[in-house]
Order: C-alpha cells, then sequence, then structure tokens
C-alpha cells in the first residue's frame, strides 16, 4: 500500500515557483527531468503583479504551464487540479503561497534556509494544519553533518569559531546541539554581530579562541561583503574556515559540504513519498535537512595552511558512512 502511494506521488506533480533563482530553476528541471512517461507535471508561477497569463511548456503530458498573481494566490490557485497527489513549493515565497492554498494533498516545501523554515513557524499557522501533511527540506546539511567534515579535515582541533546576526539564534542552536554530541565534544565559540559595524570587532574577539572558523547559512553567510570578512580574518589568523557553499570555497574557505540541486530535487521526491506513505501528520511537519551530495575543497588553501587533505571523493564517503 505504501508503494502504491508512492507511485500516486510520483506520477501527479505539481510544482509552485516564487522567484528566478538559478538554483531554484535547475531545481525544478531535474524534478521534470525525472518524472516517469505519460504523468502529469504542472508548473506554476506565482508573478509578482500582473494579469495571469498562460503559456505552453514542456511536461510529461503536454499540460500548459501557469502563471498565477502572488497577489491573489489563493484564489487563482484554486484553478489546480483538486486530485494532484503531491504539491512542491520551492523557496520561501512559493512555501508561502502553497501554505495558504486550499486543498488536503501532501505539500512539500523545499529549498527553504532553516531561518526560512523558522519564519514560516512563527508567521503562518497553516503550516501545522492538522488535515495535510507537510514535510520541509532545508536546502542546507544539517550541523552536525558540517562539524563531521571539520572533524575528517582536523582531527585534532576542536574549537570552532563562529560570528553569527540575533535571527542566528536556531542556527546556533542546532550546532550546540550537535557539538554535545561530539565525541569528545566541541567548543563553540560564539560571537554575535548586531549589524554590519560590528562583525570586525566580533571577529577580532572569536580568532584568538578558534582553530578553525565555520560560516552558518545566514544574514552573513549570504552576503559576500561579509563571508569575504570572515575570509580575511581567517587566513590572516592561519586559521581554515569552512561553509556549506562552493562559493566560499572558491573565494577562499579550505572546504564545504555542498548540496547540490540535483540532489535535493531527488531529495524532495523521497520526501513527498514519505508523506504519501502517512508521515508527517498530526500537525507537525516533517523536517529533513540536506543530505550533503558532495565535498569541495580549496587545494591552494590547503596548502597554504600547511594541510595534506584527503580527496574530495573521500571526504564526501566519510560524510556518507557518518550519515
Amino acid at each position: 500500500m505504501a508503494q502504491l502511494a508512492a507511485d500516486a506521488s510520483a506520477a501527479e506533480l505539481t510544482v509552485l515557483v516564487g522567484d528566478e533563482l538559478s538554483a531554484h530553476a535547475e531545481f525544478v528541471q531535474h524534478l521534470r527531468a525525472s518524472q516517469e512517461p505519460g504523468s502529469r507535471f504542472e508548473l506554476v508561477r506565482l508573478s509578482a503583479g500582473g494579469a495571469e497569463a498562460t503559456q505552453p511548456v514542456e511536461t510529461a503530458s503536454s499540460e500548459p504551464e501557469r502563471s498565477a498573481n502572488a497577489g491573489v494566490r489563493t484564489r487563482s490557485l484554486r484553478t489546480a487540479p483538486a486530485n494532484a497527489a503531491l504539491t512542491l513549493a520551492v523557496g520561501a515565497p512559493a512555501a508561502r503561497a502553497a501554505l495558504e492554498r486550499p486543498g488536503q494533498q501532501p505539500l512539500v516545501l523545499a529549498m527553504l534556509s532553516r531561518l526560512d523554515y523558522e519564519s514560516l513557524r512563527a508567521s503562518s499557522p497553516a503550516l501545522k494544519r492538522g488535515d495535510r501533511r507537510v514535510g520541509v527540506l532545508l536546502r542546507d546539511p544539517a550541523m552536525a553533518d558540517q562539524l563531521a567534515l571539520i572533524g575528517a579535515v582536523l582531527p585534532q582541533k576542536q574549537r570552532i569559531g563562529v560570528v553569527a546576526t540575533l535571527e542566528s539564534e536556531p542556527l546556533v542552536r542546532e550546532l550546540q546541539r550537535a557539538a554535545q554530541n561530539g565525541n569528545p565534544p566541541w567548543d563553540i565559540q560564539v560571537e554575535y554581530a548586531p549589524d554590519a559595524r560590528s562583525l570586525a570587532g566580533a571577529l577580532r574577539s572569536v580568532v584568538p579562541r578558534s582553530d578553525a572558523l565555520l560560516v552558518l547559512p545566514d544574514l552573513i553567510g549570504d552576503s559576500q561583503a561579509a563571508t569575504l570578512s570572515v575570509l580575511h580574518a581567517g587566513a590572516g589568523a592561519g586559521l581554515p574556515v569552512f561553509g556549506a557553499s562552493e562559493g566560499l570555497v572558491r573565494s577562499g574557505g579550505l572546504a564545504a559540504a555542498v548540496s547540490t540541486p540535483a540532489q535535493l530535487a531527488q531529495q524532495a521526491r523521497l520526501l513527498g513519498q514519505k508523506l504519501a506513505s502517512g508521515a508527517g501528520s498530526n500537525g507537525n511537519p516533517l523536517v529533513e535537512s540536506a543530505a550533503p551530495a558532495t565535498v569541495r575543497v580549496n587545494v591552494t588553501v590547503a596548502r597554504g595552511l600547511g594541510l595534506r587533505l584527503p580527496e574530495e571523493r573521500e571526504l564526501t564517503e566519510r560524510l556518507t558512512v557518518t550519515r
């Protein structure tokens, strides 16, 4: 019975997209490419304003793509088929629209940051509706995976320095919980930067107490200028910097556990199958962090720090075994 439900979820998929981010577009492309021949794939685009328009797109059953006006999205989205087996919202704007959408079909909210999810928890009572199963796929790996990578690269080091914003508290709590489960436990050094002007002072405080720096996927990690400040502080003190994006590694970070849009699309489908099988009921969303697809290493930075690291493939395999 569970397999039948999973097959139905794979056969009928409605995807909501509310932005034009390249990672989200790639995610949708992989979803479409993995759709079973003859199945229904409906893509609903939410525009910031203007009349509803219809454009033909390639789908598994050659159905048209629909655009919905985000300003009246509840009314516009009522036209979605009532028998849709699974709705999948890509990104925070689409997630908010999907939660307001009527219907009881299982719903997956994908490509969200942890802070996106915390914002939805605080502002969207519909997230905890008891008559609809909801799954949440976070776009970044769990903090336990980040620490596992640091441990594989720096096995004799335990002090991890972090500069966070006040909005980052959920991420800091997750990191501290993961650190307590380490063997031995990690020593997490946290400094807060209320604004961009405070970042330099926070770094001067945390760097001397750290063996490595970790860039969180928050307002600092999403800001190129702030991330570069952390990288420069690390380079000046001879400290490696870790994170969760390839961009950080290209800019001078030592290593990152990265989840690709292709891997996230596959994980989102699997999460949808779990919902179709009955998980995530009773008003409690089923939340999953991204499973790291690969590890990226900056060999030049490693050489400058005097580190001999395993190859990216070996580090990726270690994280997979750890999970």
